[in-house]
This record gives C-alpha cells, structure tokens and sequence, in this order.
C-alpha cells in the first residue's frame, strides 16, 4: 500500500525566491493560506490555524525538522481528525520534505509527504487521498505566488 505522496512541480522562479516562498513563515503563510504564529526554526514548534476556505477551523501544528537553504525544508504535522475527539497535539505526524533543486528554467521543487502507515484504515486512505488533492490545490497556489 502506498504511504507517501510525490508531487514534483516545474518553476519559472529562481530557487532563491521559491526558497523564501517556503521558509519565511509570512510568505509560505501566505500561499498556503494558514496564519502562523512565528518564525519557522529547525526544531521548533509552528503553531497557527489554516485560512484555507472550508478549513478555517483546523489547527496549525508542525515541529520543523531542517532547513537548508535553497535545498531542503521539512517538517513533521500533525493529522488532524475531527472525529477523533482527540486534541491536535495528540494525533499521529506526518513528515513533508520540500526539496529543491535548480533547473534551466528556475527550480525543480520535489515535495513529499510520508508516514501515513501511523494511521489506521479506513483514515489512511482517507488522508492519503485528501492530502494528494490538497497537494495539487497547494503547488498551484506556490506557482501563481512565485510567477
């Protein structure tokens, strides 16, 4: 069974503006509609919440891992299940890597997000499938905000 996601996304931005695009709190906050509270700082803990339309009410919960730059920025995020009746803090983390990589055209930005075998079946596949389309809504979001 499949327990990541891969999306691979061509910019026509130089990697030094896609990196910014995703390591500056306000600037990654920005296209990818969350409002954050601080800084992103390898080891430290991002909070927030998502003003993504129709997910407003979802926390913001994230450790982030590393940071090097115009390479690699990852974290670890928490699911998180409505149903559950658990609090965000307490439910299983997912690890997304944003590598970076520079490209006749301007950068090649390999996202992936692993670690969905923590969560039990049927709200894997849940969030597998969910996750890969929020994906797809997000690298858009990243293009038109570093074009």
């Amino acid at each position: 069974m499949k327990n990541r996601i891969v999306k691979v996304v061509a910019l026509k931005a130089p990697i030094s503006r896609v990196w910014r695009a995703i390591s500056d709190y306000k600037e990654f906050g920005q296209w990818f509609r969350v409002d954050l509270d601080g800084p992103f700082e390898p080891g430290a803990l991002s909070t927030g919440k998502m003003t993504f339309p129709g997910y407003e009410h979802y926390p913001w919960r994230a450790t982030i891992e590393r940071m090097e730059p115009e390479r690699l920025m990852s974290f670890s995020w928490h699911d998180f299940d409505e149903r559950s009746g658990l609090d965000v803090a307490e439910q299983a983390t997912m690890l997304v890597e944003f590598r970076l990589e520079p490209t006749a055209e301007g950068t090649r930005l390999t996202i992936t997000e692993s670690g969905f075998e923590v969560l039990p079946d049927p709200r894997r596949l849940e969030v597998l499938r969910d996750n890969t389309e929020g994906w797809n809504i997000q690298a858009e979001q990243l293009i038109a905000y570093v074009e």
